[in-house]
């Protein structure tokens, strides 16, 4: 009962927030650019007459990569190229094969056209969710990828527009919120309609893609972020006491848990947490954040500790242990898993290459990591000989009667008697 207490997060959408943003979606729908303009001059304080005004150049993408500081142009190019590797080993192939009586089936696997891309701007500046939302994208062969960014006061981050020059983002609109959801799920006369939609974003723009999710396909609707520790009393104390703190600095809401059997063990993690935590510039949000979801719990041993993990499904899950392979197998869900000590969550995040964008609030049960897939869709391929369709007609004509569908039944059986 108390793990579930810890566990339990109230995911009700704010009445307000949702109405506001039906409100929104049905004026983008309607007036288009005009309405998209309108919302960004009023949420974003600029000036603005055009959707022209607000669509960045590949030159000016390009310039602000051009003129990054050397040492984070190379850290950006570097996590670029793992990013991008790990991605390459994702894709998806089509298959055919051929049976005895001439029926062909198959797989045809193909990029979704054209995917809208939203990226958090202002205050919450993140390259890294461009270069894993991305790069993934085209790796699938996305014709054209539209980046959407809020820039409030117009205030530009070069970080951000690097990694989609770097990722080969085609175009960049400076909107966001509600109105830029909008845009890319109903086109607008200068935004055209995308496939689906990924990325992180506000309250707002998470209620935007609920509901215009079936319009267009979306990755996800996240939750706070999460990681769970499993450790053996091995690793440096501080080493896991920031490891929490990495997660607990997202926000008031992020969750952050460590398992382990040693008592005194996590008494010594506790000491490091208060020392390290009067170092954290955003200490006021990671106080809030272990206070209301954070949790040090003694089990009685490891096996507990990998049935406590599957129970919770965590978004990040590290082994923080000495012999952390063994234990890999008896992970059953969990969004990424982290294993020794020395894999730290923050790597994954940014530069390790597999994608940072994965399940929530314990749906790493039935869902996974964002991937090149998630960019692609398969086509059956079904091509039936005229003998087989004599052997099938039969087979779904007898079915079709069962299920009392009579024109899938006749439809079946003129294969059968030409």
């Amino acid at each position: 009962m108390r793990l579930d207490s810890l566990l339990a997060f109230e995911s009700a959408q704010d009445e307000s927030v949702d109405r506001t943003v039906a409100a929104i979606l049905a004026d983008v729908k309607v007036r288009g650019d005009a309405a998209v303009v309108d919302y960004t001059n009023r949420f974003d304080r600029l000036a603005v007459h055009s959707m022209a005004e607000l669509e960045l150049s590949r030159d000016e993408l390009l310039n602000a990569l051009n003129h990054l500081p050397k040492v984070q142009r190379e850290a950006l190019e570097a996590a670029a190229r793992r990013v991008r590797s790990y991605h390459e080993r994702q894709t998806l192939h089509s298959w055919q094969f051929e049976e005895a009586d001439g029926t062909l089936l198959g797989q045809k696997v193909t990029a979704l056209d054209r995917v809208g891309l939203y990226v958090p701007g202002g205050k919450a500046s993140y390259p890294s969710s461009v270069l894993m939302n991305a790069i993934p994208a085209k790796v699938a062969g996305v014709r054209e990828l539209i980046m959407v960014v809020p820039t409030p006061d117009g205030e530009r981050n070069p970080l951000v527009l690097a990694a989609a020059a770097l990722a080969g983002v085609d175009r960049v609109f400076c909107i966001g919120g509600a109105q830029a959801v909008g845009a890319l799920a109903y086109g607008t006369q200068s935004v055209s309609a995308a496939d689906k939609i990924v990325g992180p974003g506000n309250a707002y723009v998470a209620a935007a893609k609920r509901r215009v999710f079936g319009v267009v396909g979306i990755d996800m609707v996240a939750g706070p972020s999460e990681i769970l520790i499993i450790c053996d009393g091995q690793t440096d104390p501080d080493w896991v006491a920031m490891d929490l703190f990495s997660q607990a600095e997202h926000d008031e809401l992020a969750q952050s848990i460590l398992l382990c059997p040693d008592a005194a063990y996590i008494e010594r993690v506790a000491q490091a947490m208060d020392k390290l935590l009067q170092t954290m510039p955003r200490q006021d949000v990671i106080r809030a954040s272990l206070e209301h979801r954070g949790a040090l719990i003694e089990v009685r041993d490891l096996d507990e500790a990998c049935a406590i993990a599957n129970r919770i499904a965590p978004e990040h899950l590290e082994l923080s242990l000495a012999d952390a392979e063994v234990w890999v197998d008896k992970i059953h869900h969990a969004g990424a898993i982290f294993i020794g000590p020395y894999t730290s969550e923050s790597l994954g995040d940014y530069c390790a290459g597999p994608n940072h964008v994965l399940p929530t609030s314990g749906s790493a049960r039935f869902s996974s990591p964002l991937g090149v897939y998630d960019f692609q869709k398969r086509s059956s391929l079904i091509r039936v000989s005229q003998a087989a369709a004599k052997t099938l007609g039969r087979i779904a004509s007898l079915m079709a009667q069962g299920e009392g569908l009579q024109a899938h039944a006749r439809s079946a059986e003129y294969r059968v008697d030409s």
